[in-house]
């Protein structure tokens, strides 16, 4: 006999939801979601849809119904419980929107538990637009089966991002000028802790005074070449969680 096809399917279409889920629940999806489900997946009743709601997990459900303005949905079970997150900090340096796009999403990817963006002298660009974020981010963790957002933070000068920093949480300091071979810190390193990548024109020598000066900083090097930005940010993470993140935990349904 041939076997039973899984439910719900691996090509069931991902969302991130506002309202928190429960067996039996009815939600009405509306504007992007139902745009998404309708135009774009074309669900029809009867098909699954797999939810999160970044506070309970991820849950399966079944379309009741499928109109033009909205899609509605109803819970049926829970598929997992919220992920616990590696408790990782990004904290890059602002880069072209382009390109800092590119670190809120493979950052997301990855499996921060947050990213928190600074200003630096040579930064390019002081602001971010926090709606934008959040939507680069949501879209990222349904691409790659996150059961968790990672918090996204305010924009903070890097003298208040030093100022206010835990005493329980290491800052790895990525110093294109050198430091520590970065693998062989993390491995030596546990604990709650956060990395500092730099903007496209790198620290300035002041900066990178206050950063080694900071109790909590180990200064790393991530190779022999100076990166981009982006670059770095995605190298660094990419290095700690499989040292030190969940890499070696069981695939993502």
């Amino acid at each position: 006999m041939p076997a039973t096809p899984s439910w719900p399917p691996r090509s069931a279409p991902r969302l991130f939801v506002g309202d928190a889920l429960d067996t039996g629940r009815i939600l009405a999806l509306r504007e992007g979601h139902a745009h998404y489900l309708g135009k774009v997946m074309r669900v029809q009743p009867g098909d699954a849809v797999v939810l999160c709601d970044d506070k309970t997990g991820e849950w399966a459900a079944t379309v009741t119904e499928a109109g033009k303005r909205a899609v509605t949905v109803k819970v049926a079970e829970k598929l997992r419980e919220r992920e616990i997150v590696p408790d990782f900090w990004l904290c890059p340096a602002l880069l072209k929107k382009d390109r800092f796009d590119v670190v809120l999403e493979k950052a997301t990817e990855l499996g921060v538990r947050a990213i928190k963006p600074v200003v630096t002298r040579r930064c390019v660009a002081n602001k971010l637009n926090e709606e934008r974020a959040r939507a680069i981010t949501i879209e990222a963790a349904e691409q790659c089966a996150r059961t968790a957002l990672p918090e996204i933070g305010k924009v903070q000068k890097l003298s208040a991002l030093l100022d206010a920093w835990p005493d329980n949480r290491t800052i790895f300091f990525a110093d294109e000028l050198g430091g520590s071979p970065a693998a062989e810190t993390f491995s030596a390193t546990s604990g709650p802790c956060g990395l500092i990548t730099g903007p496209e024109g790198g620290f300035d020598d002041s900066e990178r005074e206050i950063l080694r000066a900071h109790p909590k900083v180990k200064p790393i090097t991530l190779g022999p070449r100076i990166l981009r930005g982006e670059t770095a940010a995605i190298a660094a993470v990419s290095l700690w969680m499989g040292i030190s993140g969940d890499w070696q935990s069981a695939t993502a349904k």
